[in-house]
């Protein structure tokens, strides 16, 4: 552990580009370009916290090894020496994490949205089933998060559900459950008591930014209000606050419905159109290339990723990674780190699996 420590940040030593960046910040010229003024500044917080990292690192380790010495001369210090290797091993894990989420948007708030797939009741409790996990992950993460739009189902469950985390690394995490969800159970809505198979999607977007261009003209939406089918309160319920927005060249509909005010509800609704239009260029963009360069995905965007099995056996196991699990309950309750890590590190990696048939025998 303590070679791992130094290993994970030996090759990125930020001194030297922090020194220049500080210098370039410090031009009189500096805030003449904005968007690059900004570029900057945000390129030196993120190496500023790749140092105090790494010091921090350095520290815990050099003061673990002199407990180590003084365990081997004879002295007591067992406790508080497991006890810095714990949290040691945790801040090496973050690091690993964060040295993974490289990408443009990583870093950035995220917009989830969960659909239910075909089978009605069965298929909208297990989207319901799947918020509750991603809100309890989003607590034990300490992300902000908020419910911006829920439609509930007829007799249970979700039509859709959206909702907003703040956070850093929020997109980058959450862009690893992304993807087709598979429940097999016992079906508490089946009087023969049936074994039944639901399915319901995940998407993730990660939150524009003022500085992202997204061109969206007034001739291009409509806005239609309507009264709140969810809970709120009696205000948001008995008033016409909700708001969708349908972006008529896409066909893109997005809804808000939790605040009070139509005008905040109309924010949100067109910061979450904002994020899926800018998300629909990126994927046009990457279509283009793999069709010129030949290149094809490992993974499909949509495709099935996971399946969480309750009976006749308990198992959850990620089709992409081949992690698994026989304790469905702790997974359900919010447990998906270790789930996403190692689809980041297989991500890294280039070692991906694509699903196959033997993984669809439940």
């Amino acid at each position: 552990m303590l070679r791992i420590c130094g290993a994970i940040f030996e090759a990125a030593r930020p001194e030297e580009e922090l020194t220049r960046l500080e210098a370039r910040a410090a031009s009189p010229d500096f805030w003449k370009d904005q968007a690059e003024a900004q570029k900057v500044l945000q390129r030196r917080r993120r190496l500023e916290q790749d140092r105090d990292l790494s010091l921090s690192l350095k520290k815990q380790s050099d003061d673990l090894t002199v407990l180590l010495e003084w365990s081997q001369a004879g002295e007591s210090v067992d406790a508080e020496f497991a006890q810095g290797l714990d949290k040691l091993d945790s801040e090496v894990q973050a690091g690993e994490i964060k040295k993974m989420l490289g990408g443009e948007h990583d870093r950035k708030n995220a917009i989830l949205t969960i659909h239910p797939g075909a089978g009605g009741t069965e298929s909208q409790d297990w989207a319901e089933m799947l918020l509750r996990m991603y809100m309890r992950w989003m607590e034990r993460r300490g992300f902000k998060k908020e419910l911006i739009d829920y439609q509930p189902g007829e007799e249970a469950g979700l039509k859709s559900a959206t909702v907003t985390v703040t956070g850093e690394y929020a997109y980058g995490l959450l862009s690893a459950e992304a993807g087709v969800h598979r429940l097999v159970r016992i079906s508490p809505f089946d009087q023969a008591a049936r074994r039944h198979t639901s399915f319901a999607s995940v998407y993730v977007w990660p939150e524009v930014t003022e500085d992202v261009d997204v061109e969206i003209e007034d001739k291009d939406i409509r806005i239609d209000t309507y009264r709140s089918s969810g809970a709120g309160g009696q205000h948001v319920n008995v008033t016409d606050s909700a708001v969708r927005i349908t972006h008529i060249p896409s066909g893109i509909v997005v809804s808000c419905q939790n605040e009070r005010s139509q005008h905040r509800n109309r924010d949100s609704a067109m910061r979450v159109l904002k994020a899926r239009l800018y998300d629909l260029k990126q994927k046009e963009q990457q279509a283009a290339l793999e069709k010129i360069s030949g290149a094809k995905q490992q993974i499909a965007f949509g495709s099935q990723i996971r399946n969480y099995v309750m009976q006749p056996y308990q198992l959850v196991k990620d089709l992409r990674t081949r992690e698994q699990t026989g304790d469905v309950n702790r997974v359900l309750d919010g447990d998906l780190d270790w789930f996403i890590k190692a689809y980041l590190m297989k991500r890294s990696s280039g070692t991906l699996a694509a699903p196959t048939t033997d993984d669809d025998d439940e």
